[in-house]
């Protein structure tokens, strides 16, 4: 039986009934086709979620009813800051979205200098906006209880004097160091080029404010695709992905 997890950006308790936005009506009205007596999920992106049901579905509105909270959010220990330079077409779309799923806390993106992306205040507004969106819309796939926070673009340098995690790094191919190493962190800030790659003094300035540089093996990642990669080894190391594959099926099946 299906259970839709619903973005709902407002306070939530035991037995209360709610009408759900515009937005979230209509994807539950007329894109799920939900009729009363469904179960859903309603999360606040801030860590709470609650069992629902549908109460009521008209044209226009969706009302539920909020039967008890969900205690467990899926958020890793482990806070990642990402700092992505910005990139073209639905590339950064891709990394956000990844980014999210493997289970990123912040995401900044970055003006670098061989960027090739050129926004006016207004559409960088917008596309802020939309990032936004597309991370809460990975939230609601991949089961998390809070969205990560997408920062207003900045430079390369102002992010990299900004961050104070336990440990930084900047991806980059021009290095042999690997992630490991390291004592456990609690936080880590991860910096990542554009689709040109980060400039010698890009790479030098950051390692100057205290960021390690990186290299996750002998191919060069894209720029979307090279966030998610090392997020994801950092999780294994330090977070929560699980590498015991085969324990894991065995032990479903046994």
């Amino acid at each position: 039986m299906r259970n839709p997890r619903i973005y709902f950006p407002q306070p939530m308790s035991a037995g209360a009934m709610v009408e759900l936005t515009d937005s979230a009506a209509n994807h539950v009205g007329k894109v799920l086709r939900m009729k009363p007596q469904d179960s859903l999920i309603l999360f606040d992106g801030e860590g709470s979620a609650y069992q629902g049901k549908v109460e009521s579905v008209s044209k226009k509105s969706v009302t539920v009813m909020l039967e008890h909270p969900i205690e467990k959010t899926n958020e890793s220990p482990l806070s990642i800051h990402l700092g992505q330079s910005l990139s073209r077409g639905e590339r950064m779309d891709y990394a956000i979205q990844k980014a999210t799923e493997v289970g990123v806390t912040e995401i900044t993106p970055l003006f670098s200098e061989r960027c090739e992306v050129k926004l006016n205040k207004e559409r960088l507004e917008k596309r802020l906006r939309h990032w936004q969106q597309v991370a809460i819309s990975a939230c609601e796939q991949c089961g998390r209880n809070r969205v990560p926070v997408i920062h207003p673009a900045v430079s390369v340098d102002e992010w990299i004097t900004q961050q104070a995690s336990d440990l930084k790094f900047v991806l980059h191919h021009r290095t042999e160091r690997r992630l490991e190493g390291y004592d456990q962190p609690a936080s880590v800030s991860l910096l990542i080029g554009p689709e040109g790659g980060l400039t010698v003094d890009e790479i030098g300035r950051a390692e100057q404010n205290g960021f390690n540089a990186l290299a996750l093996g002998p191919r060069v990642l894209r720029t979307e695709t090279a966030p998610v990669s090392a997020i994801t080894l950092m999780q294994y190391l330090w977070g929560d992905v699980r590498g015991d594959i085969r324990g894991d099926v065995r032990g479903e099946n046994e």
